[in-house]
């Protein structure tokens, strides 16, 4: 068989359903066998940054790694934003890319370029297969690699010479990795440090979502009567609903409105990443205690030092801390911190321009527990991140390590792959919405039917902010739009524009019941910023 046929079946062994990809030239014999291929999926996107965007949110919600397809040069360049993005948001990822012939490789050729170098700065690992024997040692790499903790993104690249060879082999067998469980010395001294604590918070990451521990989280966390703060990548660990749950903490907070985990004398991170939100911002005396739970030992910061690392399974650490704490619990004042937008006071607020917390409050009505909502990155995201409820883990999907603006449409996109029985709304700001909106067509040729929710300001609205938080002043964030029900009928899909506040909810309602993408276009006041965000 060709080395591409080889590569397929590979693909097929991890268990791969979808590649998201443009075809090229040097990758002419992938797309060949790709054809061929009875269990995968070939998704053709209109950009590669859309196809490693779709990949990117794909392994973030099916923890598998989603996998991404481009030519050498531009598409493999194309890419690479994608790419960065899943590294920092510890989203599992494998991207492919073609090359050209290995005796090119040496002198300047046509979109020729040195492709394992631009990439490895946004990867854990990538490798060339220089030769067709190591084909499948290099894909079962790459694919356990890209899961292992913490995930993130791996990079392979095929030459178009070897891509043709014929080889004979097979892939590698597929064995699953099981975490180590936390030594029992470390849970001792990890409870005796709770026990000593007078005003313990825990701090819950997307570690927790990752290894599914929210159940673990939670009864750990009634269990000992401990406040619960997510970071944004964390939302729906615990349930909104849950009398422990706080708001969601990251980015712009300020030491001046961190409430409860200012008071706190014990931080309990549990599956808390640093590219999440720098311990600096809530530990800047390096005067709190932190007691670390994960399945990887912390890193290394002048802010987060923890007293003790519980390093094992996360939800395994959880349940023997519960036991070994025993049944009494501690208690302190916080419940004073537990009041804030989780209501339906903006459902009072009748302005238009529509504000933005009536935007999250209708949001919420409209979308079950189970439903996905997928943030792009703007002045939207700061109101979704720390005032949007989520009920259930993995239901809010934001942009947070990279903060990459573009991926709400082609996150859509793979959401609905990955769960095809959810309602799945893209929230963006008229910015970050056209930079891939070119995926709205993927989405109606899979018929993938979701919301698109653009907020309409004309202006790069967080820059602005920081410009006249800076300088007192804006400039050349201003820009002009289309007409949002136009765009939306040039590609054949329903499109929307909110003309009152009154009609924002039922208008979402009956988009969501379309079975094609669809644009609610609605005009936001942009004077209204999270700077009041406590």
């Amino acid at each position: 068989m060709k080395a591409s046929d080889l590569l397929v079946r590979c693909l097929e062994n991890e268990g791969v359903r979808y590649v998201f990809g443009l075809p090229g030239e040097e990758n002419l014999d992938v797309m060949d066998s790709l054809s061929r291929s009875e269990q995968i999926t070939f998704v053709t996107c209109r950009h590669e940054q859309g196809a490693a965007f779709m990949a990117n949110v794909y392994g973030r919600l099916s923890t598998y790694p989603g996998v991404c397809l481009a030519t050498l040069g531009p598409g493999a360049t194309n890419l690479i934003t994608g790419v960065a993005d899943a590294q920092l948001d510890r989203a599992p990822l494998v991207a492919i890319t073609g090359q050209a012939a290995q005796d090119r490789a040496f002198k300047d050729s046509h979109q020729y370029l040195d492709v394992l170098a631009l990439f490895k700065p946004v990867t854990k690992w990538n490798a060339r297969i220089g030769l067709p024997s190591t084909l499948p040692e290099v894909v079962r790499k790459a694919f356990r690699l890209a899961r292992l903790e913490k995930p993130g993104a791996t990079h392979i690249e095929l030459p178009e010479d070897v891509a043709s060879c014929d080889i004979d082999a097979q892939p590698m067998a597929v064995r699953r990795t099981t975490y180590p469980v936390a030594r029992p010395e470390s849970i001792a001294r990890a409870a005796e440090l709770l026990r000593a604590a007078s005003r313990p918070v825990i701090l819950s990451g997307s570690g927790v979502i990752r290894r599914q521990a929210s159940e673990e989280l939670t009864e750990f966390a009634e269990r000992l009567n401990l406040p619960v703060i997510t970071t944004f990548m964390g939302k729906g660990a615990l349930d909104y609903r849950n009398p422990l749950a706080l708001p969601a903490v990251g980015l712009y907070s300020r030491e001046a409105s961190l409430g409860i985990l200012g008071e706190a004398d014990l931080v309990v991170a549990v599956g808390y990443d640093l590219v999440e939100w720098s311990p600096e911002v809530w530990n800047p005396r390096h005067e709190k205690s932190i007691l670390h739970v994960d399945s990887t030992a912390a890193e290394v910061d002048q802010s987060y030092l923890p007293v003790t690392e519980v390093v094992g399974e996360i939800g395994e650490s959880l349940k023997a801390l519960t036991v070994a704490f025993g049944e009494a619990a501690p208690v302190w004042e916080w419940t004073g911190f537990a009041s804030y937008a989780y209501d339906e006071v903006p459902l009072l607020d009748h302005s238009f321009p529509v504000r933005p917390q009536r935007v999250v409050c209708d949001l919420r009505r409209a979308l079950r527990d189970e439903d996905i909502l997928i943030s792009d990155v703007g002045v939207h995201k700061l109101w979704l991140a720390t005032r949007f409820p989520a009920a259930r883990p993995n239901t809010v999907v934001i942009a947070n390590g990279l903060a990459s603006m573009g991926i709400a449409v082609p996150g859509a996109v793979a959401a609905k792959l990955v769960h095809p029985d959810r309602r799945v709304v893209a929230v963006t700001g008229d910015g970050g919405f056209l930079m891939n909106a070119q995926e709205l067509e993927t989405a109606k040729r899979l018929k993938c039917a979701f919301v698109v929710v653009v907020l309409v300001d004309d202006r790069y609205g967080v820059i602005e902010l920081n410009q006249r938080r800076r300088f007192g002043r804006s400039f050349g964030v201003a820009f002009e739009n289309p007409d949002f029900a136009q765009f939306a009928a040039s590609f054949g899909l329903a499109g929307f524009n909110v003309s009152d506040t009154a009609e924002l909810l039922p208008t979402i309602l009956h988009a969501m019941e379309l079975d094609l993408p669809s644009i609610v276009a609605v005009p936001v006041d942009p004077s209204r910023s999270p700077a009041s965000l406590g």
